[in-house]
């Protein structure tokens, strides 16, 4: 590596800022010109994408308040060996990606030790949380947000190095096979109605919230006979987790018969689908992009629930919703979300003519996330601040 190579540390802790990162990671290279090394907290996707690892993110992905409590010990050794590596390598930049509680202490110890801090993905301080805009003004050189309305809210908040870039997502999800392929695959009954459930990639999500979808569906199979199930898992990390809640449910109640389970399939699941129960989060927004009706429901535990709630500000959970300025797809959030409301929204949204008004509605939001190409763009704004771009 010649003296003219760029270092430039990146640091993603989830699944989604992994992939961010590593499309970001590839942009970079070519805005580069190839001239530039990357090192930093990687999950699989960045490694493969050549990211050095100074350590592997895979398990730093944590959810809610006393979880995060009991993986202290674990965030500190990582936060202790991003802090000196940088040290020791004194990166051109640092690309924060996502993941504030850990990446918003880390901008600060960048910072004071000299490092530039761009920070990709804002948090959802509109949300909750705003005071952390504090942090933002002092530790963070470069904001680059991918949703529309982030840029004049840091604005109002008095926060200027902000870019819009456009969401990533925005021309990247897509399915890759038509729903009678798809269906032909997996031996589903394209003529039958099709209902994707997706709980969630987490421990803690899929544990609260797939029991409520499995007694949701039994609930639907005894008022519409020929109705079948998807449920796409992102990974096999799952399946355990699923697998042994599917035995307790079956033991306890009884599961539909056509449910079916796919993995690494959930692009087309959705498109194949004519509704979905999703959880909240990033899962909303790619279904939003494939154009299926859905509900969003989410349960966390009562202590979690009862602490985070007063923070929140927004009057929307759903990222399509915050979006859409409006409540186009209903949201069962902690005690509203019970099989019974849920088999009902589900049922709802199988009539022809709501099924149809959704589809429109979504695609009517989908047109505000821009026209895809944010990874470059990060990527021009990024070598633009450092002094590697006109």
């Amino acid at each position: 590596m010649s003296s003219k190579d760029l270092q430039i540390m990146i640091v993603a802790g989830e699944a989604s800022g992994d992939l961010h990162a590593a499309k970001l990671v590839h942009e970079l290279r070519v805005a580069a010109n190839e001239r530039v090394r990357f090192f930093g907290a990687a999950g699989p996707l960045m490694r493969e994408a050549g990211v050095e690892a100074v350590l592997q993110s895979d398990d730093l992905a944590i959810v809610g308040v006393l979880e995060i409590a009991t993986a202290l010990p674990l965030f500190l050794r990582a936060f202790k060996s991003l802090k000196k590596a940088a040290r020791e390598r004194k990166p051109d930049v640092a690309v924060l990606v996502d993941f504030p509680d850990f990446n918003l202490k880390l901008a600060k110890a960048l910072k004071k030790q000299g490092t530039r801090v761009v920070y990709y993905i804002s948090p959802q301080l509109w949300a909750w949380r705003s005071y952390r805009v504090r942090a933002i003004k002092k530790y963070v050189d470069l904001m680059i947000t991918i949703l529309p309305f982030e840029k004049d809210w840091y604005e109002t908040m008095g926060v200027t190095n902000v870019e819009y870039v456009g969401s990533p997502l925005a021309k990247e999800v897509h399915a890759t096979r038509s729903k009678r392929q798809f269906c032909s695959d997996h031996k589903i009954d394209d003529s039958k109605p099709l209902v994707a459930l997706l709980p969630g990639s987490r421990h803690k999500e899929i544990v609260r919230i797939l029991p409520v979808m499995l007694e949701s569906a039994a609930k639907m199979a005894d008022q519409i006979a020929d109705i079948q199930f998807v449920m796409p898992l992102a990974s096999e990390r799952a399946l355990p987790d699923v697998q042994r809640i599917l035995r307790q449910v079956e033991n306890k109640s009884g599961i539909p018969k056509d449910l079916f389970i796919v993995t690494g399939e959930t692009f087309d699941a959705l498109n194949a689908s004519d509704v979905a129960a999703v959880t909240s989060g990033t899962a909303t927004l790619e279904t939003a992009i494939i154009g299926t009706p859905m509900a969003i429901v989410y349960r966390s535990s009562s202590l979690n629930y009862g602490l985070l709630r007063p923070l929140i500000s927004v009057e929307h959970f759903g990222l399509v919703n915050l979006i859409a300025g409006e409540r186009v797809a209903k949201e069962l959030i902690q005690h509203d979300f019970t099989a019974e409301t849920l088999s009902q929204e589900l049922i709802r949204l199988l009539e022809p003519k709501v099924n149809i008004e959704m589809r429109e509605k979504l695609e009517q939001t989908i047109e505000k996330l821009g026209k895809g190409g944010a990874s470059k763009r990060a990527a021009t704004a990024i070598m633009k601040m450092i002094g590697q771009s006109d």
